[in-house]
């Protein structure tokens, strides 16, 4: 998989091109899953041409090809694809374990690239992102799309407002219901040893290729995969990076694969701060209620968060009831999030700066991911020496 990594440094200036306002940018898809073809149809509606769909499942590619631009051409190999120098961006959508070797891959070849969260399945893979992404000067976006949501930019000024005070809990959960893993079958060709890549070989499996996100060597599962979001919103809410230790406990698996649906940890962060996240997939969904939460606990005031809303409540204790000073909600708004994203990562390809989720905060998040991730096998709080790169008991 790196037979081609030193060429790809030494050609990535070459291949990189100034784009003016009115240039059309050229794009190409990774993974065409539900996700990827959902953001293969965003950002043809924002104005990029998707010329390009890879996938190792001939199903999932001829699907990807319908949503892409009429003349998109398709690829089985990624590393073939990314010889197009007429690409500009690259969308990665794949399963977790091929996300840092596709971005490391694309940016040396010249390519600016949107990631889905998680950006690495292992702390050193963040790491290496992070050098490519440096080296090259590429724009890279990791999917966390609450950094683009205007309600959550708003809520974050409330944060840095000071109106909290000290805040040294935050607590936090994703609740949702789901009884069962389907039972598809494979309908095309697929190229299994390729989608493996440096995952460990097995015999090919379509329960493991169809729900790869319950599966250790893939994913860490919906823990991770909300978890992703939450953390790096409280990570950014609160401007920490790395966490000091991470504790992470689980049920069994109820869905007949490895990793649980019912989880929480607890993430020790250098700012005197404590931080919890509760997954619930076995819980009862009802109307009305927010099925994702953040309550920051300041000693002036309770600020809470959820997907399309937040509420600000003083502390008062002579109150009653307790009722918000500042309130906001907007039902159906969360939508738009992913768009922003978009339209953000694109505005910093054009003007070469920062996106609103750099590899850097990509990698904060990443680090506590991983952590739980280990801590849940291991039954062991974790350390991480920040200095040493390393996590330790």
């Amino acid at each position: 998989m790196n037979r081609r990594t030193a060429l790809y440094a030494t050609t990535a200036l070459a291949a990189s091109r100034v784009l003016g306002a009115n240039d059309r940018l050229r794009g190409a898809l990774i993974g065409a899953g539900g996700r990827g073809r959902y953001l293969t149809a965003e950002f043809k509606e924002i104005g990029v041409e998707m010329a390009a769909v890879c996938d190792v499942y001939e199903t999932n590619l001829q699907a990807g090809l319908k949503v892409a631009s009429s003349t998109a051409q398709p690829y089985t190999d990624y590393r073939r694809m990314l010889d197009d120098k007429s690409l500009d961006v690259i969308v990665v959508a794949t399963p977790d374990h091929w996300h840092a070797r596709m971005v490391i891959d694309a940016v040396n070849a010249g390519k600016d690239v949107y990631v889905e969260k998680p950006m690495a399945h292992t702390i050193p893979e963040g790491f290496d992102v992070i050098d490519a992404v440096r080296r090259t000067r590429r724009i890279v976006q990791v999917g966390t799309q609450r950094r683009s949501f205007d309600l959550f930019q708003e809520a974050k000024q409330v944060m840095d407002s000071g109106q909290l005070g000290e805040i040294r809990l935050v607590t936090s959960y994703w609740y949702n219901h789901q009884t069962s893993l389907s039972s598809r079958k494979l309908e095309g060709k697929l190229d299994w040893k390729q989608w493996l890549g440096s995952a460990p070989d097995r015999p090919m499996d379509e329960k493991r290729f169809f729900h790869w996100y319950y599966y250790w060597d893939y994913s860490g599962g919906l823990l991770v995969g909300q978890a992703a979001h939450i953390i790096d919103a409280i990570q950014w809410f609160m401007n920490s990076q790395a966490p000091l230790a991470v504790t992470c406990a689980g049920g069994q698996s109820n869905l007949g694969a490895e990793v649980p649906e019912t989880a929480s940890m607890i993430v020790e962060y250098p700012e005197n701060y404590l931080a919890t996240f509760t997954l619930g997939y076995k819980a009862m969904r009802y109307s009305g209620f927010n099925d994702q939460m953040k309550n920051f606990h300041g000693n002036k005031a309770r600020f809470d968060v959820w997907r399309e809303g937040y509420a600000l409540y003083p502390e008062d204790p002579k109150a009653i009831d307790m009722k918000p000073s500042m309130l906001e909600k907007r039902p159906g708004s969360f939508g738009s999030a992913s768009r922003a994203h978009i339209r953000n990562f694109l505005e910093c390809v054009r003007s070469r700066k920062e996106p609103t989720a750099p590899v850097e905060a990509g990698q904060a998040t990443n680090i506590a991911l991983c952590m739980a991730m280990e801590s849940l096998r291991t039954g062991r709080r974790l350390k991480w020496n920040a200095a040493a790169r390393k996590v330790e008991v």
